[in-house]
């Protein structure tokens, strides 16, 4: 029996020939992450273990992206753990205010992940990286502290399933909707620990951008890690960024897949996920008269440069709904210099929307967007509890950005076609 690509990565990182379904195995990490809230509880863990070193100061990526800039004494405190603790272990990968990013952004901007890495990250959606051929995927705080020491991680082989996506895409479709709507079919625990494998001639067309946001999501239908075969475009992407040697990996004809899912794209439109929800989409013409309070244009799902190109294409000359604050948030330092280099920054301002520095801020509910009691917003980002981006009582919805900038003109959930 044949190896998917995530089987023969986890192989290759447990010093064994072939491992399946099921299987548990004691892993080599090649790159471990942790963030602003994350990291604290694994530092002190860490330091309870009273081990002079970690594993691999080249290793470990430590990146405050939360509440930069530090919102409050508490975040202040966090970032002050972070930064103190990667000048005694001489962590050079520490990305803080003028170099932070979103992590799930910067990670691969910066060629600090790579084709065929094992990747643990303290944060639900390291399983973006998969879009590289990564085996990438969240651990707990102390799953982190115990990779500072020792280098590897516990892993159950998780299952597959594949996503085979033909068709053309219809104007306006991107990944993001193509993730929508998956989730929207098989639910928030259709894929609970397993490995959701994308492929089809509709994958092998996007770009790394779509690619990153779909493996980003992965985690909402419950998935152990997102994956996506590398190609010219992986190669195309990493070349010139890779830090080290990488290998790439595809799964075997004769591999074994819990379940198969085919799709026609043809048939997708730009979808909305509706409150309280990832699983609960529509398509955006059945959708009419949801007015909004707040757009949120960003996030480690939806905050690269050609995310940015999408919004700008629509609001530019116009302006933005009286009633609508919109925010806009490129991912890393070097989206938001290009955006300014472009004039996409000029374009957001013109329209009266605003714009931050790199930080998941409202993502969380944390700061730069905080929503109020009944207040509705429309989010690129990927998750929409209630609570999630503020009081319980405010309503989110996602999509992605062409859906957010149009209905940022318009005042209410709108499809771009309508105003393009």
């Amino acid at each position: 029996m044949g190896m998917t690509i995530t089987e023969k990565i986890i192989a290759a990182h447990s010093g064994l020939e072939e491992v399946h379904a099921g299987q548990f195995v004691y892993a080599d990490v090649d790159i471990c992450l942790g963030n602003d809230i994350t990291a604290p509880i694994a530092i002190k863990q860490f330091e309870r273990l009273g081990i002079n070193g970690i594993f691999n100061p080249e290793a470990v990526v430590l990146v405050p992206d939360h509440f930069t800039p530090n919102k409050d004494i508490k975040s202040a405190q966090n970032t002050k753990t972070l930064r103190e603790f990667a000048r005694k272990h001489q962590i050079k990968n520490y990305f803080e205010i003028g170099r932070v990013g979103i992590e799930h952004a910067l990670l691969p901007e910066k060629g600090i992940v790579v084709p065929g890495d094992l990747v643990i990250g303290a944060d639900s959606h390291t399983c973006t990286y998969g879009a590289l051929g990564i085996f990438s995927t969240g651990v707990g705080s102390t799953d982190l502290a115990a990779c500072f020491a020792t280098g590897k991680v516990w892993l159950k082989v998780p299952e597959a399933i594949k996503f085979v996506f033909n068709g053309k895409l219809n104007k306006w479709v991107s990944g993001k909707d193509l993730i929508l709507y998956v989730i929207g079919k098989i639910g928030v625990d259709g894929a609970r620990y397993k490995s959701m494998e994308f492929t089809g001639p509709v994958i092998t067309a996007l770009s790394m951008d779509d690619r990153l946001t779909i493996c980003n999501m992965t985690v909402e239908a419950g998935a152990k890690n997102g994956i996506i075969e590398p190609d010219d475009c992986t190669e195309e992407y990493i070349s010139s960024r890779a830090r080290r040697k990488y290998k790439l990996y595809s799964s075997d004809d004769d591999c074994k897949y819990c379940d198969i899912y085919e799709y026609d794209v043809n048939n997708i439109s730009p979808q909305v996920a509706l409150p309280s929800s990832p699983e609960n989409t529509r398509p955006v013409e059945d959708l009419s008269d949801i007015g909004i309070d707040q757009v949120v244009i960003g996030s480690c799902t939806n905050g690269r440069i050609s995310d940015l190109r999408i919004a700008a294409q629509i609001i530019k000359d116009k302006k933005i709904h009286p009633s609508v604050r919109l925010i806009v948030i490129p991912a890393t330092q070097d989206i938001y210099l290009e955006a300014v280099k472009e004039g996409l920054i000029e374009i957001f301002v013109n329209a009266e929307g605003v714009v931050s520095t790199p930080t998941c801020g409202p993502c969380l509910g944390g700061h730069m967007g905080v929503l109020a009691e009944g207040e509705r917003a429309l989010s690129t980002t990927n998750r929409n509890f209630a609570g999630r981006m503020g009081h319980p009582k405010a309503e989110i919805y996602l999509c992605s950005p062409a859906v957010a900038a149009a209905s940022a003109i318009t005042g209410k959930i709108t499809h771009p076609e309508y105003i393009d």
